[in-house]
């Protein structure tokens, strides 16, 4: 959103805030979802029973201050007609969406006692109210409890952040924290600050004025809920505010949020500085930035060093070389108290290919006894940031500072640089580095070896293997189950399955226990292969191994049935195992009944009440791709408009199935709706090509170009590009009738003209093909002039073509003197040319008859 008009609009807020009690915030619109309309009106605003323990609580309050409003009531959120409830009385699918996404009808309790089960559950106190006389005891029995019910532990932190997430974006904000105080929860920092991160989000996100000034609004008054309630204002919470405030420019509103928070906490005035100077780069006020530089090595900062520090490591960031390098002029770099500061003033000068200073910056650490553990440290952050340098040269320079300097490099140092040959795919490098390590007596982990099997897998290199494995046994190192099940997934990918059932005994002689994982790597390779055999006699040797199959081996097994028979078997047996249904088990179930011609089943899935709500679009998404690839294009657009009736998006792959397999000439309308449904770019490039290919398969020659001409406006400009899809098209004509060559023809003509981008040489080729099979002679001398007009020189292949097409067309003179002038020195060419001649041989002459 534009950022001028949103300062001016947020300023007028905050200035006002800063006089005035702000204004209650609108209530955001409710969720779409019938279900989580009647929610919304049933939800009830008074505090929870059960208030948090005073031990959570930022400020020690009286006994009294335990029944405050909540910090609903701060927000002002809830609505005063709000009637009366309890929660039990919360519906189905919401208890369904906080219970991780399965359905509400998942649970084996059934009835009246399922019912009673989700109501007790709803009903118990995250921390209910204990005696202290017997507090120990009544702790065990409220773990026993949380571990039978639905509980929030100290394992469950990532999880409660995604749920959180999940319910602002179903409910909204405002409805999220009445419904963690339904669960009698109060809400917490984590939850305060996962809302505020959303908005924030939001707001940065939205090309709307008017909704983006709304949402820092609210995030703004979560902030000031949190500071009324006493939580601490940390970093987490502040930063993601200022940090928008300094990209919008906002002077007096970030001074004021500064304010409040160095009231709060006084120990964030180093942290806050450094958004501070971030704010006065942002807005080019170089009065302030100059008076900020100026304060970093004076004698009145006295003891603060840590905002002195704070102000550098802007500047750093910003890469202000200026600023940096008189401040380094001044100041003594080994007092700063902080390393990631250090590194960062190192990847700076690296940036700015400042050597000089950094080797006295280097010199002056060794001087003063630093570790070399540091040093090494400082030189890898100074070789990384210097731009545009290859892995290799990387390396190089790496060592040269550690020879120049005379340091050891660590393992530390070491294991940083193999990661980023990783990052880079160099894996044969990062091989080397883990030779040299080694030969240097430098310890190293196991777990620096997973990022090297990975980047060997991403670069295809799945051969090096061998050697990754080689090395962990020559240096001894233990590998666990992870690193078994990497190299046993690229020996598959590599089709060595001696290879990765030998690595599988090594697990058993090192007393590992096999995994299912490790097994599933070697199904899926024998299924990906069409080896139904292979994949099934792993399922039999998992069984003789005591090795339990999952939800992946139950999924291989599923897609790859030919029978329904085997379908309905091994479901019911993943159900009798007791193994949780995932959504890949669905998507199997729809693609294994589709593949048995089963379309009726394959649509009857959607009904299983076992799938994630979370999961259902997605799911839906996959039985249209499903059914479009097979030919069922009626039913896939009926689904597929269901969903968008009902306001549910459907995944990009689904809508690029219909775009290519829709045949009709009447769907072409379709098509162009369905190409705005895509926003990726890439996505949106995709279905583009398939609607190209869609107008030319039904000689729309106009909309053909038109769409290539919104390609080049809305994606990408370069001929190469270009080039491709162009490539793509002739390649289809030449694969057609030869009634389809006047259309390709028309095309070229478009193409030079309309576009201004010179034909190259694959789209004459596919022409000069389409030439002979059309034996279109006229035309084909047309096209062989235009590799002279565009300056392509003729080639093999161009002259194999035109030969072809002279010979179709009946000229045979000219095919002859043509002949002549082609390389014959290749024994393929010379297989051609003997082809082209079988193919059209000459006529046989009448015998005229005697009188």
């Amino acid at each position: 959103m534009p950022a001028s008009s949103n300062a001016k609009s947020l300023s007028s807020i905050f200035r006002g805030a800063i006089k005035s009690k702000p204004p209650a915030i609108p209530l955001p619109s409710p969720a779409e979802d019938a279900t989580l309309k009647h929610f919304v009106s049933t939800l009830d605003p008074s505090p929870p029973s059960n208030p948090i323990s005073q031990r959570f609580t930022a400020s020690k309050k009286p006994p009294s201050d335990l029944n405050a409003p909540s910090a609903l009531a701060a927000l002002n959120l809830d609505s005063p007609s709000a009637p009366e409830d309890s929660p039990k009385e919360l519906p189905r699918d919401i208890f369904s969406i906080l219970d991780g996404g399965t359905s509400a009808n998942s649970f084996d309790i059934q009835g009246t006692e399922g019912e009673k089960f989700k109501e007790d559950t709803l009903l118990l106190p995250f921390y209910p109210e204990v005696s202290h006389g017997a507090i120990s005891l009544r702790r065990k029995e409220v773990t026993r409890e949380r571990k039978q019910k639905w509980t929030f532990g100290s394992g469950q932190v990532n999880r409660f952040g995604r749920l959180v997430d999940m319910c602002a974006n179903k409910l909204g904000t405002h409805t999220t924290l009445q419904v963690f105080g339904k669960l009698g929860r109060e809400t917490g920092v984590k939850e305060y600050n996962s809302l505020i991160k959303i908005c924030i989000e939001r707001a940065r996100s939205s090309t709307d004025e008017d909704v983006g000034v709304e949402q820092f609004h609210m995030a703004y008054r979560i902030f000031k809920a949190m500071k009324e309630q006493g939580f601490p204002l940390e970093e987490e919470t502040y930063g993601q505010l200022l940090a928008y405030l300094t990209d919008m420019g906002m002077i007096k509103e970030f001074q004021y949020f500064c304010g409040v928070i160095k009231a709060g906490n006084p120990s964030s005035v180093g942290r806050l500085g450094y958004y501070e100077m971030l704010l006065w780069i942002s807005v080019d006020d170089e009065e302030k930035i100059k008076e900020l530089s100026n304060y970093i090595v004076s004698d009145d900062a006295g003891n603060e060093s840590n905002l002195q520090e704070n102000y550098l490591l802007a500047l750093c960031e910003r890469d202000r070389t200026t600023e940096i390098l008189q401040l380094l002029e001044r100041m003594d770099i080994t007092k700063i108290s902080s390393l990631p500061f250090v590194d960062s003033i190192f990847r700076c000068l690296g940036r700015q290919l400042l050597d000089s200073f950094a080797e006295k910056f280097l010199l002056e650490f060794k001087a003063c006894d630093s570790a070399a553990e540091k040093i090494t440290s400082f030189i890898y952050s100074y070789v990384v940031g210097i731009p545009n340098l290859a892995v290799e040269d990387v390396i190089s320079e790496f060592n040269k500072w550690h020879k120049k300097l005379e340091v050891t490099p660590s393992s530390a140092s070491y294991e940083k640089l193999i990661m980023y040959c990783c990052d880079s795919l160099k894996v044969h490098v990062a091989l080397e580095l883990v030779n040299e390590m080694c030969e240097l007596g430098l310890t190293f982990s196991i777990e620096a070896v997973h990022p090297i099997l990975r980047a060997s897998d991403e670069s295809c290199d799945f051969n090096l293997v061998r050697k990754i494995y080689s090395l962990i046994c020559q240096y001894k190192l233990e590998p666990n189950c992870e690193t078994f099940r990497c190299m046993i997934s690229l020996c598959v990918k590599m089709k060595d399955y001696e290879g990765a059932y030998s690595m599988l005994r090594d697990v058993e002689e090192m007393n590992l226990a096999p995994t299912t994982s490790m097994y599933n790597a070697i199904m899926g390779g024998f299924f990906r292969e069409k080896n139904i055999y292979g994949g099934l006699r792993v399922l039999q040797q998992m069984k003789a191994a005591n090795v339990k199959p999952d939800s992946q081996t139950f999924s291989y097994l599923i897609t790859n049935c030919n029978s329904e028979k085997d379908i309905n078997k091994y479901y019911e047996e993943m159900k009798q195992s007791g193994i949780q249904f995932t959504k890949h088990i669905f998507m199997a179930l729809i693609h294994a009944y589709a593949a048995c011609g089963q379309f009726e089943n394959a649509k009857q899935v959607l009904l299983d009440n076992g799938i994630p709500v979370k999961n259902l679009n997605e799911i839906k998404s996959v039985l249209i791709h499903t059914l479009a690839s097979r030919g069922q294009l009626c039913d896939a657009f009926n689904i597929y408009e269901e969903m968008k009736q009902a306001g549910c998006s459907v995944e990009p792959k689904a809508v690029i199935s219909l775009i290519e397999h829709s045949q009709s000439d009447e769907e072409l309308s379709k098509l162009f709706s369905l190409l705005d449904e895509l926003d990726d770019p890439d996505h949106w490039l995709e279905g583009c090509m398939r609607t190209i290919l869609h107008c030319v398969r039904n000689k729309h020659l106009r909309s053909a170009v038109n769409l290539i001409k919104q390609f080049r406006d809305k994606i990408c400009t370069d001929e190469l590009a270009l080039d491709v899809i162009f490539d793509q098209v002739f390649s289809l004509i030449s694969e057609l009738e030869p009634t389809y060559l006047q259309l390709g023809l028309y095309l070229l003509h478009a193409r030079k003209n309309e576009l201004g981008i010179t034909p190259s040489r694959k789209c004459l080729d596919f022409l000069l093909h389409a030439c002979g099979n059309a034996k279109d002679l006229k035309n084909a001398r047309r096209i062989w002039k235009e590799y002279e007009a565009t300056g392509l020189p003729y080639n093999a292949l161009s002259f194999l073509r035109m030969y072809q097409a002279l010979l179709a067309g009946g000229d045979r003179n000219a095919a002859r003197n043509l002949r002549a002038k082609m390389p014959k020195d290749d024994p393929h060419v010379r297989y051609i040319i003997q082809a082209c001649k079988t193919a059209y041989p000459k006529p046989k002459s009448g015998k005229k008859k005697k009188k």
